[in-house]
């Protein structure tokens, strides 16, 4: 009878967790090191790890904005739109952050650092709309190193200038502390790039986004920003497979058809894919994201349906681990998969 109870008990906590979870761990007998490869190998889902990690894709309309905690520090990549700056500040409240000890923008796109000078020096109109701002400080600031003539770029600059916050370019090699032994190591852009742009060439700021490879024990998740197909091609280039190889990838573009290459999907070998888009009005999604064909080079390499998770359905999604394990809950438990693929076939044939 105990055996029955228990069983019937595991059944229901996996039905009423948020959504699917996968977990990786390493193949036994490999080397074991502070930047862990996760192996091709699978273990059993786990449910709702409890861990020092917490990585949070915030439901923040098509910008991004991911909150990652590791009990050490608070990191933030990417603010959001400027349209979304309410939703990102309702966020940070619900999670309770105060204090930003890393605020990490990938490149300077309004949906990406729509919200970054508020949240840095706040004007007292902004205060007032958003109260919750007063109790949220940055420490320190870092971005791809290139100079921008967006006002929003020059506007988190200058709020940093003038609130004394130290600013940090980030290229090819560096590596973060996170705290707790989770790091972010830098995988794009390079310094051969930074120094061309700089010197007046043509700029592209998705494919001048940092990418960085977050790991923590033995999980890992690959950051992408905006990086297209040349930028997933470069870093091909310039690592070994084995070195890409993570359990969760932050799709890039928000699901755009600009990229998730079969060779990088392939390279990164993800159990779990999680894609940040606005909802369907075109105001906040304009380009229909995510696109069929990154969805089905997911499904391709064998990523299950139910680990294909969007904010746009979703709402926030949170990673979970333990330095082994990982668990993957949602706001929201919704099979949209399915339904948006044949809509996006439809679409293709007309």
């Amino acid at each position: 009878m105990k055996k029955i109870f228990l069983t019937v008990m595991l059944l229901a906590t996996f039905i009423l967790s948020g959504c699917g979870s996968q977990a990786k761990t390493e193949t036994p007998g490999e080397p074991q090191s502070t930047e862990a490869t996760p192996p091709e190998a699978e273990a059993a889902p786990a449910q709702n790890v409890n861990g020092n990690l917490k990585v949070s894709m915030l439901n923040v309309g098509q910008g991004d904005a991911i909150l990652i905690q590791t009990g050490k520090q608070t990191v933030l990549i990417d603010t959001s739109d400027t349209d979304e700056r309410d939703l990102l500040i309702g966020e940070l409240e619900k999670l309770s952050v105060t204090k930003i000890d890393k605020l990490i923008l990938t490149h300077p796109h309004a949906d990406h650092i729509g919200s970054a000078k508020v949240l840095i020096n706040p004007s007292k109109k902004e205060l007032n709309a958003n109260p919750y701002l007063e109790k949220i400080s940055v420490a320190e600031v870092y971005d791809n190193g290139i100079a921008s003539s967006s006002p929003l770029y020059k506007s988190y600059m200058k709020a940093a200038d003038a609130k004394g916050i130290a600013h940090t370019a980030l290229k090819v090699g560096d590596t973060l502390d996170f705290g707790n032994s989770v790091k972010f190591k830098v995988l794009y852009p390079t310094t051969e790039l930074v120094d061309k742009i700089n010197g007046d060439d043509k700029s592209d700021p998705n494919n001048e986004s940092v990418v960085g490879k977050l790991t923590y024990k033995k999980f890992a998740m690959m950051f992408t920003g905006d990086a297209e197909k040349e930028v997933e091609a470069a870093i091909l280039a310039n690592n070994k497979p084995k070195d890409l190889k993570c359990n969760v990838l932050k799709s890039g573009h928000h699901g755009s058809y600009t990229a998730s290459t079969k060779d990088f999907v392939a390279a990164v070998n993800p159990s779990v894919v999680l894609i940040s888009a606005g909802p369907d009005e075109e105001r906040r999604n304009t380009y229909g994201h995510p696109h069929l064909e990154p969805l089905e080079t997911y499904l391709a390499q064998g990523i299950a349906k139910e680990n294909i998770l969007c904010t746009r359905w979703n709402g926030t999604i949170t990673v979970t681990s333990d330095g082994k394990d990982f668990s993957v809950t949602c706001e929201q438990k919704e099979d949209w998969l399915d339904k948006w693929l044949n809509q996006k076939r439809k679409e293709r044939k007309k």
